[in-house]
Protein backbone atom coordinates (compact mmCIF):
# COMPACT_ATOMS: atom_id res chain seq x y z
CA UNK A 1 0.00 0.00 0.00
CA UNK A 2 1.44 3.05 -1.19
CA UNK A 3 1.82 6.13 1.67
CA UNK A 4 3.64 9.34 1.21
CA UNK A 5 5.73 11.15 4.30
CA UNK A 6 5.49 14.65 4.54
CA UNK A 7 6.87 17.69 6.57
CA UNK A 8 4.82 21.09 6.39
CA UNK A 9 6.32 24.56 7.81
CA UNK A 10 4.23 25.87 10.19
CA UNK A 11 3.54 29.58 10.57
CA UNK A 12 5.60 29.65 13.61
CA UNK A 13 8.68 28.49 11.98
CA UNK A 14 8.11 24.77 13.51
CA UNK A 15 8.01 21.47 10.89
CA UNK A 16 5.64 18.97 11.47
CA UNK A 17 6.19 15.65 9.85
CA UNK A 18 3.13 13.27 9.11
CA UNK A 19 2.72 10.32 6.64
CA UNK A 20 -0.65 9.90 5.11
CA UNK A 21 -2.27 7.32 2.31
CA UNK A 22 -4.51 9.43 0.55
CA UNK A 23 -3.89 12.27 -2.10
CA UNK A 24 -0.94 14.20 -0.69
CA UNK A 25 -2.69 17.36 -2.06
CA UNK A 26 -6.22 16.53 0.26
CA UNK A 27 -4.37 15.88 3.08
CA UNK A 28 -2.44 19.29 3.21
CA UNK A 29 -5.43 20.97 2.17
CA UNK A 30 -7.22 19.27 5.41
CA UNK A 31 -4.06 20.67 7.63
CA UNK A 32 -4.67 24.42 6.04
CA UNK A 33 -8.32 24.32 7.19
CA UNK A 34 -7.68 23.23 10.31
CA UNK A 35 -10.47 20.38 10.17
CA UNK A 36 -8.46 18.17 12.47
CA UNK A 37 -7.62 19.59 15.98
CA UNK A 38 -4.45 19.29 16.69
CA UNK A 39 -0.74 20.47 16.05
CA UNK A 40 -0.73 22.58 12.50
CA UNK A 41 -4.70 23.47 13.49
CA UNK A 42 -3.24 26.53 15.66
CA UNK A 43 -0.61 26.62 13.50
CA UNK A 44 -1.70 27.77 9.93
CA UNK A 45 -1.04 28.59 7.60
CA UNK A 46 1.20 25.85 6.72
CA UNK A 47 3.39 25.11 3.96
CA UNK A 48 4.49 21.77 2.23
CA UNK A 49 8.02 21.68 2.24
CA UNK A 50 9.18 18.37 1.44
CA UNK A 51 7.37 14.69 0.43
CA UNK A 52 8.42 11.17 -0.34
CA UNK A 53 6.13 8.50 -1.61
CA UNK A 54 6.84 5.01 0.15
CA UNK A 55 5.33 1.45 -2.18
CA UNK A 56 5.17 0.18 2.08
CA UNK A 57 3.10 1.65 4.52
CA UNK A 58 5.67 0.48 7.12
CA UNK A 59 8.42 2.26 5.30
CA UNK A 60 6.50 5.75 5.77
CA UNK A 61 5.64 4.68 9.63
CA UNK A 62 9.82 3.59 10.03
CA UNK A 63 10.71 7.17 7.89
CA UNK A 64 8.08 9.36 10.06
CA UNK A 65 9.50 7.95 13.37
CA UNK A 66 12.84 8.52 12.62
CA UNK A 67 12.28 12.20 11.09
CA UNK A 68 10.08 13.20 13.99
CA UNK A 69 12.78 12.28 16.13
CA UNK A 70 15.45 14.63 14.34
CA UNK A 71 16.51 18.16 15.71
CA UNK A 72 15.39 21.09 13.49
CA UNK A 73 18.86 21.28 11.83
CA UNK A 74 18.87 17.83 10.59
CA UNK A 75 15.16 18.51 9.40
CA UNK A 76 15.99 21.22 7.39
CA UNK A 77 19.13 19.64 5.67
CA UNK A 78 16.68 16.60 4.44
CA UNK A 79 14.23 19.22 3.20
CA UNK A 80 16.87 20.85 1.07
CA UNK A 81 18.11 17.25 0.23
CA UNK A 82 21.54 17.30 1.70
CA UNK A 83 21.98 14.57 2.60
CA UNK A 84 25.89 14.21 3.49
CA UNK A 85 25.05 16.35 6.45
CA UNK A 86 22.32 14.18 7.80
CA UNK A 87 25.26 11.48 9.60
CA UNK A 88 26.39 14.71 11.27
CA UNK A 89 23.79 16.39 12.69
CA UNK A 90 22.76 12.66 14.53
CA UNK A 91 22.70 12.80 18.39
CA UNK A 92 24.70 10.30 18.56
CA UNK A 93 27.19 11.10 15.92
CA UNK A 94 29.30 7.76 14.54
CA UNK A 95 28.47 6.30 17.78
CA UNK A 96 26.70 2.61 18.27
CA UNK A 97 25.93 3.09 22.11
CA UNK A 98 22.54 3.67 23.39
CA UNK A 99 20.59 2.42 20.34
CA UNK A 100 18.08 -0.07 21.63
CA UNK A 101 16.21 -1.14 18.33
CA UNK A 102 16.04 -4.73 16.85
CA UNK A 103 17.90 -5.59 13.97
CA UNK A 104 14.69 -5.50 11.75
CA UNK A 105 13.30 -2.18 13.34
CA UNK A 106 17.02 -0.58 12.38
CA UNK A 107 16.93 -2.13 8.86
CA UNK A 108 13.06 -0.65 8.19
CA UNK A 109 14.50 2.56 9.48
CA UNK A 110 17.43 2.57 6.44
CA UNK A 111 15.48 1.26 4.28
CA UNK A 112 13.23 4.24 4.62
CA UNK A 113 16.12 6.91 5.07
CA UNK A 114 17.58 5.43 1.12
CA UNK A 115 14.00 5.89 0.28
CA UNK A 116 14.01 9.25 1.35
CA UNK A 117 17.15 10.10 -0.58
CA UNK A 118 15.72 8.98 -3.54
CA UNK A 119 13.32 11.54 -3.27
CA UNK A 120 15.15 14.32 -3.74
CA UNK A 121 13.25 14.87 -7.21
CA UNK A 122 10.14 14.88 -5.69
CA UNK A 123 11.30 17.56 -2.56
CA UNK A 124 9.32 20.87 -2.82
CA UNK A 125 10.84 23.56 -0.97
CA UNK A 126 9.20 26.71 0.26
CA UNK A 127 6.92 26.77 -2.54
CA UNK A 128 3.51 25.90 -0.80
CA UNK A 129 2.45 24.05 -4.36
CA UNK A 130 2.13 20.71 -4.93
Amino acid sequence: MVATLYILKCSDGSYYTGITRKDLASRVSEHQQGIYDGYTARRRPVELVYNCTFERLTEAIAGERQVKGWRREKKEALICGKFDLLPKLSKRGAKTGGWKTTSSSFETGLAALLRMRQCIGHVQFRTGRL
